[in-house]
C-alpha cells in the first residue's frame, strides 16, 4: 500500500509533494431575465452568480471622512442646523425631466415620492432605451412597492432587499426580485456564518460581488436612521463611485445609529459627508420634506424642520461600463 501511495504522488511522512494549482473556474455567463430563480446548491437566483474576480475601486479606502469646518465661530446648533437644512433644500443641478414616483402608473398608492432624474443629460434615461439598467432598493417592512414595480416594468433589473421578506431569493416577475438581505456598515461577525443567521447582513460592496455587479444605475434607500453610517462606509470605501443616482431617506429625529457627539457635532457630520458627496460628483436635484412625519429635528421642534427628507442626487461623473 506504501508504495502505491509514493508512486502516485500522495503524501508520505517527512515529504511534501504539493499538487499544481488547478486553474479558477470560468466566470459563468449572466443569466437572462425570465431564468430560474434559483441555484439548487447555493439556493441564488438565476440573477445573481458568485463572481470568480473582485471588482477593485481605483482611489485608497480611507478610515475617516474629512470635516467640514464649524459654520459659526461659536460652534452653535442654532448655525450648524441651519447651513444643513438649507444645504439640503438646495438643488444643484437642473433636471429636466424628473420622474417624481419612478415609472409607477399608480402613482396615488405610493407613499412618499422617490424621484429619478431622466434627463438625457444623464445615463438612466439612455440605460432604460436600452434596457439595460440595475437598481437596488433597500427598505425595511416596507409594503410601498410601486417604485421597484414600476422600474421594474420600465425594463431595469430591480433587486429590493429586506431583511423581512420570506425567501432567501424570490422572482417576483421579470427582472424583479426580493432578496433577504440587510445592508449594513459594517462586516458581519466572523464567528457566526451565515448558514446560523437569520438574515444575511452585508455591506453594499459585499451585495454587488456576490451578485456580480460592478455598476447599479439607482440606489433606493430608507433604512430607518442608519443611512449616515452605510453612506460614510459607500464614501470611504468608494462605492458611491459606482452608482448612478442615488435616492435616500434621511432621518433627523435623532443622531443615528452609531453616530455620536454634541448635537452640533452630530449636524456637522451629517453636513460634512452630504458636502464628500457634492465632491464625487453627486448633484442634489430633488429634496422632499415630509410633512406627514412629526416635525422635530434631534429630539426639539425647532428651526421649521421635519424628521424626515427624502433627497434625490444624480452622480454627473458617472460612466457605465
Amino acid at each position: 500500500l506504501l508504495l502505491l501511495l509514493l508512486t502516485a504522488g500522495s503524501w508520505s511522512p517527512g515529504r511534501r509533494r504539493p499538487s499544481p494549482p488547478s486553474p479558477p473556474p470560468p466566470a459563468p455567463p449572466p443569466a437572462a431575465p425570465g431564468t430560474s430563480v434559483r441555484s439548487p446548491k447555493r439556493d441564488r437566483p438565476g440573477c445573481c452568480r458568485e463572481p470568480s474576480l473582485q471588482h477593485g475601486h481605483h482611489r485608497s479606502l480611507r478610515w475617516h471622512i474629512e470635516l467640514q469646518p464649524w459654520a459659526s465661530p461659536q460652534h452653535s446648533l442654532e448655525d450648524e442646523a441651519a447651513r444643513f437644512l438649507v444645504y439640503i433644500s438646495t438643488t444643484q443641478v437642473d433636471c429636466s425631466e424628473v420622474a417624481e414616483r419612478g415609472m409607477t402608473d399608480r402613482p396615488e398608492e405610493m407613499q412618499d415620492p422617490w424621484a429619478v432624474c431622466l434627463d438625457n443629460t444623464f445615463q438612466l434615461a439612455r440605460q432604460m432605451q436600452s434596457q439595460r439598467c440595475r437598481i437596488y432598493s433597500v427598505g425595511l417592512r416596507s409594503g410601498d412597492r410601486g417604485f421597484e414595480e414600476g422600474m421594474s416594468v420600465a425594463g431595469c433589473e430591480v433587486h429590493y432587499l429586506d431583511p423581512s421578506v420570506r425567501e432567501a431569493h424570490l422572482q417576483q416577475s421579470q427582472g424583479y426580485w426580493h432578496h433577504r438581505l440587510a445592508l449594513d456598515w459594517r462586516e458581519p461577525n466572523p464567528s457566526t456564518s451565515d448558514h446560523h443567521r437569520a438574515v444575511s447582513t452585508k455591506k453594499l460592496a459585499a451585495i454587488m460581488q456576490r451578485f456580480g455587479h460592478s455598476k447599479i444605475d439607482v440606489l433606493k434607500a430608507d433604512v430607518e436612521s442608519a443611512e449616515w453610517k452605510i453612506l460614510e462606509n459607500l464614501i470611504l470605501e468608494n462605492v458611491v463611485e459606482d452608482i448612478g443616482q442615488l435616492v435616500l431617506a434621511v432621518h433627523l429625529h435623532w443622531a443615528g445609529f452609531e453616530v455620536s457627539g454634541s448635537d452640533s457635532d452630530v449636524v456637522r457630520y451629517w453636513y460634512s459627508l452630504l458636502k464628500e458627496l457634492e465632491l464625487r460628483g453627486f448633484k442634489l436635484f430633488r429634496s422632499y420634506k415630509n410633512m406627514s412625519k412629526p416635525q422635530v429635528f434631534l429630539q426639539r421642534e425647532a428651526f421649521n424642520a421635519s424628521s424626515s427628507y427624502t433627497l434625490s442626487w444624480v452622480n454627473t461623473q458617472w460612466v457605465q461600463r
